[in-house]
């Protein structure tokens, strides 16, 4: 089961964090995996993560922002392998603060790549899987599009923008059996964490890292494969009743929070 044998597979932001966990684990599980990064480095890392594993994997270097570009890769892409089978939209940035702090830089920088590198990536992908008359989308939301968090305005605001994207893409194209899904994650321990920890909370990066960590009732933060084997489950032929939903990941957050 959860098999994605001879499955092409694009992922955004697939060199770190969960999309290095999704990449490793759709390439483990059959897929030709194409990652998306401007990471060179670490997506290099997980290709050849991939590789020595005998799985298949490549990098595209390729800004999402940049829809030119994003449509001369996909489109070669497409074009050489004969079919996109699913694309994972993870790639996403984050930002601390309210209203009244948020600059038109921030809304400008953030909206670039979680809105319209979603849009990019989708507009890009549909033709071909209507063409083939099938075909998966998976976008990456967060918890903060499902409840209110302090001081996360602008992050909120794209990533409710996400799963507005994920219910009509997933209306718009039911006739062509092309799914489209979201996954609303909670806090995931990933090198983000890691590092905005430590640019935050010098000396006080364990105490800070447990007080994030219960925040979630389960009273951890999930892991970066765990986020993964939700996206195996959504992409693959097991889960092929299942369009315009929206999967919390959460240890809780959103429903057992008192």
């Amino acid at each position: 089961m959860f098999r994605l044998d001879n499955k092409i597979c694009l992922i955004t932001g697939g060199g770190s964090g969960i999309g290095r966990s999704i990449s490793t684990l759709f390439a483990k599980q059959g897929a030709t995996v194409y990652i998306f990064d401007v990471d060179r480095e670490r997506a290099g890392e997980t290709v050849t993560e991939i590789a020595t594993a005998g799985g298949k994997a490549l990098y595209v270097d390729c800004n999402i922002t940049d829809r030119a570009a994003v449509q001369q890769e996909v489109l070669a892409i497409g074009h050489n392998e004969g079919r996109i089978d699913v694309l994972v939209n993870n790639a996403g940035i984050a930002h601390v603060g309210n209203v009244e702090n948020a600059s038109p830089e921030d809304m400008h920088r953030l909206l670039g790549v979680n809105v319209h590198g979603v849009y990019h990536m989708v507009q890009a992908v549909i033709p071909f899987m209507k063409a083939q008359q099938q075909g998966v989308i998976c976008n990456m939301a967060s918890v903060a599009s499902l409840v209110g968090l302090a001081d996360r305005f602008v992050y909120s605001m794209t990533k409710g923008a996400v799963t507005g994207i994920t219910l009509s893409v997933a209306k718009d194209y039911l006739p062509f059996n092309i799914r489209c899904n979201c996954i609303s994650p909670a806090r995931v321990h990933t090198p983000f964490v890691d590092g905005f920890l430590k640019k935050n909370y010098p000396g006080r990066e364990a105490e800070m890292f447990r007080q994030l960590s219960a925040t979630q009732p389960v009273g951890r933060m999930a892991q970066p494969e765990e986020v993964a084997g939700l996206a195996l489950y959504l992409c693959s032929d097991e889960a092929a009743f299942i369009t315009g939903c929206d999967y919390p990941i959460d240890g809780g957050f959103t429903r057992l929070n008192s």
